[in-house]
């Protein structure tokens, strides 16, 4: 079985029990790995109205096929469960070097269940695991407990994944962090981590899986890197990082600014450009990346000599969004969330959705506690620090944006958010691809799972027949976006970071060499639907209907400014045209019987459709 150890570690966290749970070469390669094959395997522990935080509700730490191989770009990770933010399917992906050492300790990935009595932190070496005690890290943040645990842990090289107090206090949009500031940062998967009492996951090791054709892959991945050195997009991530765009987002009208009501801002006082003239800004590589678009900010300030990041999304939520243009408090903000565990992207969205509340005059100074006008980056940093302590004002703000809306009494359109989740930093009004992306995506609101902009800017996908359109026409682009958002979504089985500009065909040779399998295009695209479909109806079992596949109004308002004034995606036809093509059910939102049978579900089949 090559690519792959060919089992998980298993660990019951209330009966304090590890063992191995064998994975069989027929599953793998129906479910690749990663995020799909945590799917997979968590399917059969879903209940209907499954509380995410019971003891029972899994949670899966997964790497895939590529992880841990010398092809680039492919130290990710996936962590999934239900979500305690949405209630349905959760996954969140992050790099550095833990997935690598993941791999090295020996397993494929780590499937928990249970509750410890206490603290407790799992430590995987060379095909062995030990749950431990962290009662002596519990309260820690992320930072102290990776240099506690350094002092600890006698191996040489070992990598943390850990919570902090965003996850101890079970906080909904929760993320776990790696590797000093790398964040899986979406779905509050670190709210379910806290469930747990578990503080952390070490892991070390030097067991590496064969590949069925190491000479093959030593070349696919010479070809790789150079394929990624010589791709324009890769220079610019080098460059400025993810906040390259910033400019180029706003012309566009791409980023939302002002609670989703406007798309003019003043970009260069917040882009790349601004961010190094600011500030000494260093390159972040996750291991095994010649790209290194990560940023780390040096000598923030006397206490504070090393800053982890902060990149687009960050930026964009604790900027525009909240009409905040003043660099110092958003890099501080994003600093408080990674040293205590929280998503920047709803951390954010609610901030500048209690601004536009007060603004109106819904969340007043005697209820809020303070004022929280536009722009105050102060109020901001305040306001994450609120959240994270449960305090005031800060309580209700941590619950999210449809949370949020309920106990105002206001109209859930109102709320910033699919399934839940928050909307990211990209425009459904600028990209009409995104729009439909956005409204049926795996995890709710997500940019990454179908970043179709990618494609209407210029990215081309021949072998799947996918071609820039207009990006403001809602006509013909369902289709194309689901084509895009299921070779997007397998990315995070293989795992292959979402960044890295590979060709189809290219994947398809390196996971050939790799595993042996022989793998086209049409192939992959197959994998990738049976990753979206698998998701899917997991999220139907617990609840999900056609209803939940739209965007708030709040966010499909035209504009009168920008690059994407008076125009606004057509839903309707995007949803319908993206329901027939996918084969789902219009009235119930479920995948039809057929296609869960076509794609070698058919157990999932009996499932829906009893």
């Amino acid at each position: 079985m090559y690519g792959y150890h060919g089992r998980f570690l298993k660990v019951d966290l209330e009966a304090k029990t590890t063992e191995d749970m064998p994975l069989s070469e027929v599953d793998l390669k129906k479910y690749i790995g990663g995020a799909t094959l945590a799917a997979a395997l968590i399917y059969n522990y879903i209940e209907k109205d499954m509380d995410p935080l019971s003891p029972k509700s899994p949670l899966v730490f997964s790497t895939g096929p590529l992880t841990g191989s010398p092809i680039p770009m492919v130290s990710r990770y996936a962590v999934c469960g239900i979500s305690p933010l949405t209630g349905y399917w959760g996954e969140a992906t992050s790099g550095g070097a833990f997935p690598f050492r993941l791999k090295g300790a020996g397993y494929d990935g780590v499937f928990i269940t249970g509750r410890a009595e206490g603290p407790v932190y799992l430590y995987l070496e060379n095909g062995s695991a030990q749950i431990k005690d962290a009662r002596h890290l519990w309260g820690q943040d992320i930072y102290e407990t990776q240099k506690v645990l350094k002092s600890q842990i006698e191996a040489t090289t070992f990598s943390t994944a850990c919570i902090g107090q965003a996850g101890e206090r079970q906080i909904r949009y929760a993320s776990i962090m790696n590797d000093r500031g790398r964040a899986a940062g979406r779905c509050g998967l670190g709210a379910l981590m806290g469930s747990k009492n578990l503080k952390a996951v070490v892991v070390s090791g030097g067991m590496k899986p064969g590949s069925s054709d190491k000479e093959k892959v030593k070349a696919l991945a010479k070809e790789a890197v150079s394929t990624i050195r010589g791709n324009l997009i890769s220079v610019a991530l080098r460059e400025y990082g993810t906040l390259f765009y910033m400019d180029m987002a706003m012309a566009l009208g791409d980023v939302p600014a002002k609670y989703f009501s406007k798309s003019v801002f003043p970009a260069e006082k917040i882009s790349g450009q601004a961010l190094r003239q600011a500030y000494t800004v260093e390159n972040y590589a996750c291991m095994g990346c010649p790209i290194g678009c990560g940023r780390e900010v040096k000598n923030f300030r006397k206490d504070l000599d090393r800053v982890d990041g902060p990149e687009y999304e960050t930026v964009g939520a604790f900027g525009p969004l909240c009409m905040n243009f003043d660099l110092d408090s958003i890099v501080e903000a994003n600093h408080l969330c990674n040293a205590h565990g929280l998503d920047t992207i709803s951390a954010g969205v609610s901030i500048a959705y209690a601004m536009y509340l007060y603004e109106k005059g819904i969340l007043t100074r005697d209820r809020a506690g303070m004022e929280i006008k536009w722009g105050n980056g102060n109020t901001v940093v305040r306001l994450v620090e609120m959240i994270v302590k449960q305090e005031g004002i800060g309580e209700l703000l941590s619950r999210g944006t449809l949370e949020m809306a309920k106990e105002l009494g206001r109209d859930p359109d109102e709320a910033a958010q699919v399934k839940g989740m928050e909307m990211p930093m990209h425009e459904g009004r600028a990209f009409h691809g995104m729009a439909v992306s956005y409204a049926t995506g795996p995890r709710g609101a997500c940019h990454l799972k179908g970043d179709y902009y990618n494609v209407d800017l210029g990215g081309t996908v021949p072998e799947l027949n996918i071609f820039p359109g207009d990006r403001l026409a809602s006509e013909g682009k369902a289709e194309p976006a689901a084509k895009y958002q299921s070779l997007k979504d397998l990315y995070d089985a293989l795992t292959l970071c979402k960044f890295a500009p590979l060709s189809v065909t290219q994947i398809c040779q390196i996971l050939s060499a790799i595993t042996g399998w022989e793998m086209s295009p049409a192939d992959l695209l197959s994998a990738g639907d049976r990753s979206v479909n698998l998701k899917r109806a997991i999220s139907n079992k617990l609840g999900l209907t056609r209803e939940e596949d739209r965007l708030p109004k709040v966010c499909m308002d035209t504009l009168k400014e920008g690059g994407s004034a008076g125009k606004a995606p057509d839903m309707d036809l995007l949803l319908k045209e993206y329901y027939n093509f996918r084969g789902w059910d219009w009235e119930t939102g479920k995948p039809s019987k057929e296609k869960l049978i076509e794609l070698g579900l058919s157990h999932v089949a009996d499932d829906l459709y009893p």
